[in-house]
């Protein structure tokens, strides 16, 4: 577990939230990709400006914490918008505007597999090499040493083997189980596959990467490990339990004791509706969850009561968009409620803020929140 100093005023707010231990006020962890709210909050043209808009961003709401571009050199304006689907000259098809650029591909498997015999030939171990592959996390796996020293270069050599005490330090795994096959061979090859006796090979070798994977993360100089997989939709499982316990709740245990093992704490992301399978996920080791708002989190809270886990996700950007400020602190008033039945409770948009958030929803919803994160 990881060490918590005596002096908890010397820890960061994110340390004690990820704990569980109450920070005052409440942090923010905000999926944050709309350009045009920085504009509207601040006054400042992001796209003309976007180191000086980020510096009166970060003098208005701290609670953002969001990263300042090293220069005020213009930000080209995206091409890509409401009524702008094609692809624009320099993306594809599978491309949407995303903040103010556009997103990596959204075309999964397609250019290497077309068949299920595709599938039950190819093999992730013999591959190895996924630098060239559109699956997120696409890095060399076959030498464990060489990909410690990728993940590791992104610490201070002065931390050494130990991240400093107190310190939200985190590293993080986007394929953590689940979405290696789903990203490799594509949806509908993945669900046409999954079931047939000849995919636990393929599993298999999957969870024989990610070993390399977190044996690496073990090794780093962080107090928690960001875990993502989506294994569930905004309506609920993709796959059955008797599936999830077979192929990815095992994988998850194992994966996350080689973290825990080193002094480190878990917190599992997923996207949709996670109520079939929180206890689950936390059951496996993890310290708490970040999801969308279609999560029941008052009633994870409730089933966990004392455990005080990090729970972050609650808030809707649907209801921002709305823009109906009564709708608007109704949402946080919610959010605060649900705040007082664990001290891990963070404040978030859970299915993020994109670029077509409208801004006047967002300053209702920071403002009114700055009023209540006072625990």
């Amino acid at each position: 577990m990881v060490h918590v100093p005596d002096d908890r005023s010397t820890c960061e707010p994110f340390f004690l939230a990820y704990m569980g231990l109450g920070p005052d006020p409440i942090p923010h962890w905000e999926h944050w990709s709309c350009p045009d709210a920085e504009t509207y909050l601040t006054g400042i043209d992001y796209y003309d400006y976007p180191r000086e808009c980020r510096l009166k961003l970060a003098e208005l709401y701290p609670q953002l914490q969001l990263g300042l571009p090293e220069t005020d050199e213009p930000v080209a304006r995206p091409t890509l918008g409401h009524d702008a689907d094609q692809a624009s000259s320099d993306a594809d098809a599978h491309t949407v505007r995303w903040g103010a650029g556009a997103t990596a591909t959204f075309e999964h498997g397609e250019k290497f597999f077309k068949s299920a015999g595709d599938v039950f030939a190819f093999s992730p171990l013999a591959q190895g090499d996924f630098r060239d592959w559109p699956v997120i996390n696409n890095s060399d796996f076959r030498d464990e040493e060489e990909l410690y020293q990728e993940f590791r270069a992104g610490f201070p050599d002065q931390w050494g083997d130990t991240a400093p005490e107190g310190s939200a330090s985190a590293s993080g795994f986007y394929n953590t189980m689940f979405m290696w096959p789903m990203l490799t061979f594509g949806w509908e090859l993945f669900l046409e596959c999954c079931l047939d006796p000849r995919f636990e090979r393929i599993m298999d070798e999957f969870a024989e990467i990610n070993r390399r994977v977190f044996r690496s993360i073990a090794r780093l100089p962080v107090n928690f490990v960001v875990c993502h997989d989506d294994i569930v939709t905004t309506r609920g499982p993709v796959c059955s339990p008797q599936w999830m316990h077979k192929y990815i709740f095992p994988r998850y245990e194992e994966f996350w004791g080689l973290c825990r093992a080193t002094g480190k704490e878990v917190i599992f992301m997923v996207d949709g509706c996670v109520d079939a399978y929180a206890d689950d996920v936390l059951a496996c080791g993890a310290r708490g969850i970040i999801s969308e708002p279609m999560t029941d989190y008052k009633a994870i809270a409730r089933r966990h009561e004392g455990k005080n886990l990090f729970l972050a996700g609650e808030g809707d950007n649907r209801i921002l968009t709305r823009n109906n400020p009564d709708e608007i602190r109704a949402m946080v008033d919610s959010m605060i409620e649900t705040s007082k039945m664990t001290d891990g409770y963070t404040m978030c948009i859970g299915n993020h803020m994109p670029w077509n958030v409208t801004p006047e929803g967002i300053k209702t919803y920071l403002d009114y929140a700055a009023e209540l994160v006072h625990r």
